[in-house]
């Protein structure tokens, strides 16, 4: 598994919105093809067709009276922006939706993409208004700057900005619950070390709200049975680019079905910005395109494979992981109905649509089909050179061994174990399932090494009988003897030197907080009263998730979910509207 790579920070913090203009560099809007229909003022909001070109300019409709909730103060200071500047007049008024007084270097005109539909591998249209796939994108996320701070290009996007030509009808709009949530999940991510979107920035408006499809409180319901009045937000969430695999996907099946003259030509182009945004240091420039077709194929399947294996170390499940949903950058993209596993099930599903086919212990073959429509994708360039197809189709076949190599790395590194071992593992994931063992919990205990299974009791959601209590010593104790045998003598726990290094080694793969979703539900209900003090809180403690915190917050975060919380409506399972 890889890890994020560390960052420098800027020394010269930038104080004001002109400051940040000097940084803007528009790559996608100056190198690809706009859509040759598009208005020139951006006044684009309703839905329609979008046959060729690669974005639509569209300028945001700005939320009504914007408040400042938070901001990343992490992520600011990587950028080198000042804190002081997420509370600028300016910068919210840009940042809540209003692009009308940018400096004359940023333009006050944003972007939107569309990208085409497929579900585990199957080509959907009627999801599109037209059913053709032409209307199908970004129909509320709205990027409105592309720039190179701290030597790292980074796009910034409204998510909930307003309509585009991609949005089926909708109103545009994100509301407070669905954006407190993917707010702490970027910057959680983060933290737990894995590839994801950044969260910038939140604001939320004093006067403009919503009808959403919920929940009557305490339901057991799995569709939403009422709608309910929820206020606006605008989260900004940052990456190197957000080309999906659904993206690439699109221009792929117009350059097969050869709609219009230009068709393979903005595919290339396409697949050139995307190595250049998201892999320039890693394909050689020198190399021909074929080749860096290629090598670019290997590239997108190791940080898929690694990024699904950190999702199943920390417990997440994306829940709705389709082609639009997995970054061809190989980052986690899109909080909709995510979730953190509590008790363990291999069957996890935080969405009540996502069916087992995206299930927690099933995002593995998620990712091949995913895998495997981007690689059909790029077939669409190959046509004229044999040997690199087969090399394609040869690198498309290794990626259930290069998946099975990462899961059992991350598991090897989960229990501690130089090696992984099969019936460690298994034994185990029949206990878990079996005893409805807390996962989080489990594994931050077994961290410590501890010398007896009593610390490992209180992951037990039920009552613990002989039985379970002999089959958890069973368990362990065969664990502790692999562990003696045949880890390396600084790490195999046999001398309190060794123990200790062995646990910081799994506390560092095992965080000891993650943002389940009941710990989210009061953060984002107190948001909607005006009272943002939790949702600081846990901003704060899901940015430190390895760390011991403080007794307080230790007993508040770091325990298992109420038992009357489980099959809530709204906290065990959430709708798309999440």
């Amino acid at each position: 598994m890889t890890l994020r790579k560390p960052y420098t920070i800027n020394s010269m913090l930038t104080k004001t919105l002109n400051d940040l203009s000097q940084y803007a560099d528009y790559s996608l809007v100056n190198n690809l093809v706009c859509d040759p229909n598009a208005t020139i003022d951006g006044d684009d909001h309703a839905p329609r067709q979008v046959f060729n070109g690669h974005y639509v300019p569209v300028k945001p409709e700005p939320i009504d009276t914007p408040i400042y909730i938070t901001h990343s103060s992490i992520f600011f200071e990587e950028l080198g922006l000042c804190d002081s500047l997420a509370q600028s007049e300016d910068f919210i008024r840009l940042f809540s939706g209003d692009t009308s007084q940018v400096p004359e270097q940023m333009r006050n005109i944003g972007w939107s993409c569309g990208y085409a539909l497929s579900i585990y591998g199957t080509e959907y249209y009627d999801q599109c208004p037209f059913r053709t796939g032409n209307g199908y994108g970004d129909g509320r996320a709205i990027s409105i700057f592309e720039g190179v701070l701290n030597n790292q290009r980074w796009e910034m996007q409204l998510k909930g900005g307003g309509r585009s030509p991609y949005c089926r009808g909708a109103d545009g709009r994100a509301v407070l619950r669905s954006s407190v949530r993917e707010f702490l999940a970027q910057e959680h991510m983060h933290a737990l070390h894995i590839p994801t979107s950044r969260s910038l920035c939140l604001y939320t408006s004093r006067t403009e709200s919503v009808h959403r499809p919920w929940f009557h409180d305490g339901s057991h319901s799995k569709a939403p049975e009422v709608m309910i009045n929820e206020p606006v937000a605008i989260s900004t969430r940052v990456a190197p680019s957000f080309i999906r695999v659904g993206q690439v996907e699109l221009f792929a099946r117009r350059a097969r079905k050869n709609e219009h003259p230009n068709a393979k030509e903005e595919l290339k182009l396409l697949i050139l910005h995307l190595i250049d945004r998201e892999y320039a240091n890693v394909i050689d420039d020198g190399l021909p395109f074929h080749k860096k077709v290629i090598t670019l194929a290997r590239e997108f399947q190791s940080r898929l494979t690694s990024l699904v294996a950190h999702w199943i170390r920390v417990g997440y499940c994306q829940g709705n992981f389709n082609n639009d949903n997995c970054a061809a950058g190989g980052f986690t993209l899109d909080y909709g109905p995510f979730g953190f596993i509590d008790n363990y099930e291999t069957e996890y599903q935080p969405w009540t649509n996502g069916g087992t086919h995206f299930s927690f212990m099933n995002q593995p073959h998620a990712a091949e089909k995913n895998y495997t429509m981007f690689c059909m994708a790029l077939e669409q360039l190959l046509g004229d050179h044999p040997q690199e197809l087969q090399e394609l189709s040869d690198v498309m076949a290794v990626f259930k061994n290069t998946m099975r190599k990462e899961l059992e790395n991350m598991w090897a590194s989960k229990l501690g174990l130089h090696t992984f071992n099969h019936t460690i593992f298994e034994d185990m994931i029949k206990l878990m399932e079996k005893e409805s063992i807390d996962y989080t919990i489990f594994f931050r205990e077994l961290s410590h090494i501890p010398h007896d299974i009593t610390p490992l009791t209180k992951s037990f959601y039920r009552e613990l009988d002989d039985t379970t209590m002999a089959s958890l010593q069973k368990w362990y104790d065969t664990w502790k003897s692999l562990i003696h045998s045949g880890n390396p003598t600084e790490i195999n726990a046999t001398t309190p030197q060794s123990q200790e290094r062995l646990s910081k080694l799994m506390k560092g793969v095992n965080p000891k907080y993650t943002l389940r979703e009941w710990l989210l539900v009061p953060a984002y209900q107190n948001a909607n009263r005006g009272d943002y003090s939790l949702l600081k809180e846990l901003q704060d403690v899901m940015t430190n998730p390895y760390d011991e915190q403080s007794e307080e917050r230790e007993k508040q975060f770091y325990r298992k979910k109420p038992s009357d919380l489980f099959h809530v409506a709204g906290i065990s399972h959430v709708s798309c509207s999440s």
